[in-house]
């Protein structure tokens, strides 16, 4: 039955002493186990990690250099990798994988054509590592079809019976796990996937749209509750490789109370906060996320800190359009958007908190510090000066399947952009052009490429109607 499984997909687990643990994903029938993989270590033979009717997840853990390129075989193919930490390493980093509204039915060379060039990419140079910056799927019509949600978030029963509660959860079990599952055979990001270990961090459709900047009723309803059991039982088993008491070395909190992890690589610390798990309208993350990011601050990192944070640390000033959303009743639908940003009103404090950890991190002498960040379904990249000859850089890569909003969006946030914003005094945010472009934001399919050249990190973007940028030595 080996042929009914999707996968391999490769999650990384973590990187010790010159080793990458690795977790293969298969996803098929639950009464019959995939093939095992195989090295020269042996065989080793996948364990159900999630079952859903009579389907599953299936997961099996193995070793392979970190440093050097290496291979493993499964069910008679032979996968090449080119190790996470190996000599000038090359990275991709995508975001916004899917569409609020009939994503699935897409036709599939339209939907994945950035995949597409990534997996050419990779065979011309291969990647070490894929990033994932949130929204891996949108499961906003997940709630739909059942009488308990289909008015969410705007409506739900106040005191729905146990046996309505509990057939909501097989239904919105199954429909994450259909989701992911189309999404985890599609031809050119399982290709890739299977060649190149993977790393996630979610954001708010991979639960629901807005979710942690939705009202605190909304949220704390048995039906809100329910659903972010089930969103994050499913990513933790797509995501992550895993399931709750048995979570890889790289997150912070193995009880799974943030989903907050660092991955250290030589030179190169990874280091990806959880902006879901604890958010609500007025904190952006709980004191144990905190508690992360101040112990990395701490740590004093000799080297590059990527930190990857799900929506832009660096943007334009929104407090006139939060102000229009007060004034003007349609707007009021886009409210959680604009409070899921750092530059809202409502977190001021947390984003000039993160600003300050950013430039702590940067401070000792050999110490840098970039941001990557999806969301906004457009690409650009902004600057903060922290100190002399100290720039905190952020690249902005979303939308690798989303496509575009409008241009006139794309410039009226450009617009926004040229009235300056400073939350540290004396440090001004600054939004930039993408190399070889005049506009601040790109409205196109993108994808974000980071490699080495000479030992110096640099960013290049791949646009799915204009190509590769120049590169930007960071």
């Amino acid at each position: 039955m080996t042929h009914a499984f999707a996968g391999p997909i490769l999650i990384l687990d973590s990187v010790r002493d010159g080793t990458m643990r690795l977790a293969a994903l298969f996803v098929g029938p639950a009464d019959a186990a995939p093939a095992p993989v195989g090295t020269e270590a042996g065989v080793h033979h996948p364990e159900m990690i999630l079952r859903c009717g009579e389907r599953a997840v299936w997961r099996a853990r193995f070793d392979r250099p970190a440093a050097e390129p290496s291979s493993y075989d499964w069910n008679g193919t032979r996968y090449d990798l080119a190790g996470a930490s190996a000599p000038e390493p090359r990275f991709a980093y995508v975001s916004c994988n899917g569409e609020e509204h009939g994503d699935l039915d897409r036709d599939p060379a339209e939907r994945n054509v950035i995949w597409t060039r990534l997996a050419e990419g990779h065979r011309e140079a291969p990647f070490s590592l894929l990033i994932h910056g949130g929204d891996q799927i949108y499961a906003d019509e997940a709630t739909q079809g059942h009488s308990a949600s289909a008015g969410w978030p705007d409506a739900w029963p106040d005191d729905p019976e146990d046996d309505t509660l509990t057939d909501l959860r097989a239904h919105l079990r199954q429909r994450f796990f259909d989701r992911y599952s189309a999404l985890y055979t599609a031809e050119a990001f399982s290709w890739l996937a299977a060649r190149v270990p993977s790393v996630m961090q979610w954001d708010d459709h991979d639960i629901c749209d807005g979710w942690g900047s939705l009202p605190r009723s909304a949220a704390r309803s048995s039906v809100g509750r329910l659903l972010f059991d089930v969103a994050r039982e499913m990513a933790l088993a797509f995501q992550h490789g895993t399931r709750d008491g048995d979570l890889p070395a790289r997150f912070a909190d193995p009880a799974g109370t943030h989903l907050g992890w660092r991955v250290d690589l030589p030179g190169l610390r990874l280091l990806a906060p959880d902006l879901r798990s604890q958010r609500t309208r007025r904190e952006v993350m709980g004191r144990e996320g905190w508690d992360m990011v101040e112990d990395a601050a701490r740590d004093g990192f000799d080297g590059r800190t990527l930190l990857i944070t799900s929506v832009p640390l660096l943007g334009p000033r929104l407090s006139l359009l939060e102000l229009a959303m007060i004034l003007v009743p349609r707007m009021q639908k886009y409210e959680d958007d604009l409070r899921d940003q750092w530059q809202s009103r409502a977190h001021r404090s947390s984003w000039r908190h993160m600003l300050r950890l950013c430039r702590r991190m940067a401070a000792p002498a050999g110490a840098q510090v970039t941001v990557v960040s999806g969301e906004i379904h457009l690409a650009t990249r902004a600057t903060m000066d922290l100190a002399p000859g100290k720039v905190l850089h952020q690249l902005v890569a979303s939308g690798v399947t989303h496509r575009a909003p409008p241009k006139g969006w794309a410039r009226t946030l450009g617009a926004l952009a040229t009235l300056g914003e400073s939350p540290l005094p004396g440090q001004p945010i600054r939004i930039r052009p993408l190399p070889g472009r005049s506009d601040r934001y790109t409205a196109e399919r993108n994808a974000l490429i980071l490699e080495h050249d000479g030992g110096a990190l640099q960013a290049r973007w791949l646009l799915e109607k204009t190509g590769l940028t120049p590169p930007l030595a960071l």
